[in-house]
């Protein structure tokens, strides 16, 4: 248990001056969840003993994702999406920008959990589940091989689901990302995070932008030597002291290695030890990255203040994406 001494009382009112001097602005206030719907979800994935990103991160989406549409006939929500965090609530690595709780998991991982996963997207009727993970630098494969359970278990009960996953970089490991590529998911998604230069004070140090690309970089050119297609797909947060250049840089970075999809969205500091918001970049900001996105080649780009990594709204295009491939392929 962490003592709290002077010196971190210190820190810590520092920490929540500095949040609050920066009130958010207009366009940044969110409604809170309401819908029966959201609450059906949140019992669900309790039932299931499931863990999404969106509770752990706190992702401000959470109320639009999990309440759905409304039925134009029933006038009740419908639908509704989650992003599944598979291997647990504990991340072996502790980014400065995370509010997924730190430690050590001691190789501990659920054997039901890709069942669960295969009964919650049955129950939600999803036809496109997002799943991203937790690192687990305590696992020899760094979890590659939970991830093909859960895959190879999702595809043999939903042979339909279209699956995107948002991995981690397996502490550089090549043959364990080729593993999860090899169990056939739709869309391959690993998070820069930031731009280059501010990677060490963001993310965690065995966390890096050349070992990220390297991740990425390697399932796309393996992908196309077998033969199999696969979108890949990476994300950045915003305000927190990268320039426009610097932006345009990663972009380029990412274009280069044949990256397809990009998203921008504003960083949220989710307490106050963690870091400081630099700045709220502004709603023509992330209309401006979107264009220039476009420009670079990105077959699709989301970008806004409340934009993240699997931020439902970019599922109907990879969808109809997807769809249109199989389409193709099977002409």
């Amino acid at each position: 248990m962490r003592v709290q001494t002077p010196q971190n009382k210190k820190f810590t009112a520092r920490l929540i001056q500095q949040k609050e001097s920066m009130p958010k602005p207009p366009w940044m206030r969110i409604r809170p969840p309401s819908t029966d719907q959201f609450v059906n979800i949140k019992k669900l994935l309790k039932e299931k003993n499931l863990n999404t990103v969106c509770v752990e991160a706190r992702c401000p989406n959470i109320s639009e994702c999990w309440s759905g549409e409304k039925d134009p006939t029933t006038g009740k929500a419908r639908g509704g999406t989650a992003t599944f965090m598979i291997m647990g609530d504990t991340c072996t690595r502790a980014c400065r920008f995370c509010m997924v709780k730190s430690g050590n998991p001691k190789r501990i991982l659920d054997p039901k959990e890709p069942q669960n996963l295969v009964e919650a997207v049955e129950i939600m009727g999803l036809d496109y589940v997002v799943i991203t993970c937790v690192t687990r630098d305590d696992l020899p494969d760094g979890g590659a091989s939970h991830w093909v359970a859960c895959l190879d278990a999702l595809k043999k009960a939903h042979p339909n689901l279209l699956i995107e996953l948002l991995t981690s970089d397996f502490d550089g490991n090549l043959e364990a990302a080729e593993k999860v590529l090899d169990a056939k998911p739709h869309v391959f998604g690993h998070n820069l995070e930031t731009i280059e230069r501010l990677q060490l004070g963001v993310r965690d140090p065995r966390a890096n932008y050349q070992k990220s690309l390297s991740i990425l970089e390697h399932v796309k050119k393996t992908a196309i030597a077998k033969g199999q297609k696969i979108y890949t797909k990476t994300s950045l947060m915003l305000g927190l002291g990268e320039t426009e250049e610097e932006v345009i840089q990663t972009m380029k970075d990412a274009r280069a290695i044949d990256v397809d999809i990009i998203t921008f969205g504003q960083y949220l500091q989710p307490s106050p030890f963690h870091l400081p918001i630099h700045e709220y970049i502004k709603p023509q900001q992330f209309v401006k990255y979107k264009k220039l996105a476009q420009e670079h080649g990105f077959l699709y780009c989301a970008s806004g203040p409340f934009v993240r990594s699997s931020y439902k709204a970019g599922e109907l295009f990879i969808k109809n994406l997807i769809s249109k491939e199989e389409k193709l392929t099977k002409a």
